[in-house]
């Protein structure tokens, strides 16, 4: 056999209905699914009978243990020749498995991974998150498929590896965020051969709302310097960035609050005006470029007006978390666990 797919779930039967159905109209008809249930209120196990007829699905429930050991659980009883992790909220196109045939053909990976999109189907929110989440004005465009850094880590959303390999690295961590983010830093750190599939792409749910979303990566602010902590070389100044603009949107804020104030004084008018204009324009500036290049790609003024609180969201959450994991672990010297128990570690 030559692929596993392995998926942890929790609470999420109606997703998982939707990534099997995707599943069974796949091209390459050569793998087995793996559904592991991570102590789920919500089980997916009657989601999964209706598809056992219909695919080589083996179904588990577990106790609770968090995303990675859930994998290495499912890792541990897999046949396949690669390990192809994915999360319970993608929908696979029908050459996705074919995508990566194709690109194993064409050259030898140890490990690999590919990009993601929205679908027509998901909500605006979810199309404006997805949105912020690939941009180039937001990240850099470094999650949206493009060929252009000198390496490549791959996310958990779309993973795929040797089954040896992940048997040699010992799988996952037990991290509960940021865990894949580790185990791709472990497999270069192993001399291990990486690749980007910008083919073997897939149809990314994420978080539905932006509560949901805010905590998302708040969470993996902090999960960069618990990685740092760990490896010290593995911070960059791109994930620096998110902090950065985090604190300049409070000074513009603070910037823009004074103006308020200076503009009911009759003796400081003129300085508020220009207080509030030096913080108002920026902030304005940033919003319509992305506007307007939202509501290109999505065809669609909603969206557009949507991604500007999905691109704020996104740095600024990331940027709370990352200061806040730093004052608790760097300056105040608290370990992974006892600084965020309650986070990552229930």
């Amino acid at each position: 056999m030559k692929y596993s797919i392995i998926v942890p779930v929790f609470n999420r039967p109606d997703e998982v209905d939707e990534l099997l159905e995707s599943l069974i109209h796949q091209k390459k008809k050569d793998f087995e699914v793996i559904i592991v249930e991570d102590g789920s209120q919500i089980p997916c196990k009657e989601v999964c009978d209706k598809y056992v007829d219909r695919l080589n699905l083996h179904y588990y429930n577990k106790e609770n243990s968090g995303p990675g050991q859930s994998r290495n659980y499912g890792a541990e009883r897999a046949e396949g020749e690669y390990l192809l992790i994915l999360d319970s909220d993608v929908v696979l196109p029908k050459g996705y498995l074919q995508a990566i045939d194709e690109e194993l053909d064409r050259e030898p990976a140890d490990a690999f991974g590919g990009p993601d999109c929205a679908h027509d189907s998901f909500s605006d929110t979810q199309k404006a998150i997805s949105y912020s989440m690939t941009s180039f004005f937001t990240t850099g465009g470094i999650r949206g498929g493009k060929k252009k850094l000198d390496k490549f880590y791959p996310r958990s959303f779309n993973m795929g590896i040797r089954r040896d390999v992940y048997q040699q690295l010992g799988g996952f961590s037990k991290m509960r965020f940021g865990e894949d983010i580790d185990f791709s830093i472990r497999i270069f750190k192993a001399g291990k051969r990486c690749r980007l599939f910008p083919k073997a792409w897939v149809w990314h749910k994420r978080r539905t709302d932006f509560r949901k979303f805010w905590r998302q990566v708040y969470n993996s602010g902090i999960a960069r310097i618990n990685l740092y902590k760990k490896y010290p070389d593995s911070l960059k100044l791109v994930h620096l960035l998110p902090m950065v603009f985090t604190v300049g949107t409070g000074l513009l804020l603070l910037l823009i609050l004074l103006g308020i104030i200076f503009l009911c004084i009759p003796s400081t008018k003129n300085i508020g005006c220009c207080t509030l204009l030096t913080g108002l324009i920026p902030l304005l500036l940033y919003s319509t470029v992305i506007c307007i290049d939202s509501t290109r790609q999505n065809n669609s003024l909603k969206i557009g007006i949507l991604s500007i609180r999905a691109a704020f969201t996104q740095l600024t959450g990331y940027g709370c978390g990352f200061i806040n994991a730093w004052w608790k672990r760097c300056v105040c010297g608290k370990d992974e666990f006892s600084a965020y128990n309650k986070t990552f570690y229930k």
